[in-house]
């Protein structure tokens, strides 16, 4: 089989409040993340609060905070992001790791509130950005490339409390003072940036700060995302020519139930309203389906004069994307986040413990969707099977269905790459060391080659181990993807 291109980047991916941990140290500011509980596959993470009578309260990420209520810690309560799997003490070992795995690109995000504290600072924390400068240290000296993301589905809880976070056009100049301090700072170091995480997705006070959560606060907040990106592309530019600028988006396959027209024409609906932010952000204009869709959730976008052309300017150099699982779109199924998971049970695929469809064949077919619809080359900078890994008496960790996993998606990039002619430029799996679990808070959730000694309550050693993947893994990068055998 042919093998990738010879300059595809292998790595892995993650983010600070899944990963990094380092609460309150180093000048870290309290983040947006730092409020949210823990949870379980049927128990949703929550938002810890302080109700305007002065009790405890809480709500799920997705829904409005009540009137007079401020995000609150208590001591009683479990707070992932804090220690997270501790990455801020364990970073030279971690990235040993990586460097042994064969990695030439690591992706990850930097904590805002650890550079600009409240975010509303005009000079970043030194101390903070030493953290940074350390991890790129370590990457280097062990062949590997930093792919940054800028803003990672967080914001500094200051913003969100007395801005209403990215309701406020205010928060667009605390994040472009935030992302020229990263830029400059790394611009002989780093060559591709992102500069949101799956903006399509994003909704709710921990990834918005916005206090409310109806349809106009959510888009409101969008287009202020946006117009931010576009501004930070522009400026990246400025700073240096050699500055590829993407951002990301959460992607799924997505299929009509049958060929009755009506489910048909809704999965394409659906599909488009995925997409909506990518058309903005890679074509620079909002979509002439923008008006009927904004209209069916009673959205009337303030848009600033300016804000088209910077839309215009600021377009992106790829897109990039994570890919989990497909879709199947009928009248009546559930789905969330902009159509991004999902749907009814496909009965020609099998799922993972989390009830996700396991389709390959869906990558491919995505990654042409994507390069036919935007002419822009991609990068797959999230895949990979969250499952129940069990250490065995003897210390190793047999995840056979993860290598089996990850060869099929390999398999479907390849396939992608040199018989359908799309422009690739690389992969990084997620969580290739093990990490919290977004969606339930978890640590059973397992996703890495790396396997982490630490419980669902943060219990445990923190020892790395490798994995049955790992020496796979190592493989598959030794041989640039020639051999994907499972």
């Amino acid at each position: 089989m042919a093998a990738f291109p010879d300059n595809f980047l292998w790595g892995g991916a993650t983010s600070d409040f899944q990963f990094e941990g380092g609460f309150g140290e180093g000048g870290r500011g309290l983040s947006s993340h730092d409020f949210e509980t823990d949870g379980a596959k049927d128990q949703p993470r929550r938002i810890s609060l302080r109700l305007a009578d002065g009790t405890r309260g809480f709500v799920n990420n997705r829904e409005s905070l009540p009137d007079g209520a401020e995000a609150q810690l208590y001591d009683d309560i479990y707070y992932p992001s804090h220690k997270a799997v501790d990455f801020y003490h364990h970073y030279k070992e971690d990235i040993a790791l990586m460097g042994e795995l064969g990695f030439n690109v690591f992706r990850f995000s930097v904590c805002w509130s650890r550079v600009f504290p409240t975010g509303d600072e005009t000079q970043p924390n030194e101390e903070g950005l030493a953290f940074y400068d350390a991890v790129i240290d370590e990457l280097e000296a062990h062949g590997m490339e930093p792919l940054i993301t800028i803003c990672h589905d967080e914001l500094p809880q200051h913003l969100a409390e007395t801005y209403d976070g990215w309701n406020s056009r205010h928060v667009i100049d605390c994040y472009l003072r935030f992302a020229r301090v990263l830029l400059e700072r790394y611009r002989n170091r780093c060559r591709y940036w992102l500069t949101f995480n799956e903006i399509n997705a994003v909704g709710g006070y921990m990834q918005t700060g916005t206090h409310k959560q109806t349809g106009q606060d959510l888009y409101q907040a969008k287009h202020h995302m946006m117009v931010a990106s576009a501004r930070c592309v522009k400026m990246a530019h400025e700073i240096s020519p050699d500055f590829q600028m993407g951002a990301m988006y959460a992607l799924s396959a997505m299929y009509p139930a049958t060929c009755d027209p009506r489910d048909v024409q809704l999965a394409y609906w659906t599909r488009r309203e995925s997409l909506y932010f990518i058309d903005v952000m890679a074509r620079g204009a909002y979509p002439s389906y923008a008006r009927d869709l904004l209209a069916r959730r009673d959205v009337t976008l303030r848009i600033e004069p300016g804000d088209e052309e910077i839309l215009r300017e600021g377009t992106l150099d790829f897109v990039s994307f994570s890919y989990y699982r497909s879709n199947i779109i009928r009248e009546g199924c559930s789905l969330r986040y902009a159509g991004v998971i999902g749907g009814d049970a496909n009965p020609y695929l099998e799922t993972t413990p989390w009830g996700w469809p396991v389709d390959p064949l869906g990558l491919r077919i995505t990654l042409n969707e994507i390069y036919d619809r935007y002419q822009k080359p991609l990068f797959v900078v999230e895949n990979g099977m969250g499952a129940i890994d069990e250490k065995l008496p003897d210390g190793t960790v047999d995840d056979s269905y993860r290598i089996e996993y990850l060869s099929d998606h390999l398999g479907a990039i390849r396939d992608a790459i040199t018989i359908d002619g799309v422009p690739v430029l690389g992969y990084t799996m997620w969580g290739a060391i093990d990490l919290v679990s977004l969606s339930t808070g978890e640590m059973k959730k397992r996703y890495g080659f790396i396997y982490v000694d630490m419980d669902d309550k943060g219990n445990g050693t923190l020892e790395r181990s490798k994995k049955k993947s790992f020496d796979w893994m190592r493989q598959v990068i030794a041989t640039n993807g020639e051999d994907l055998r499972a």
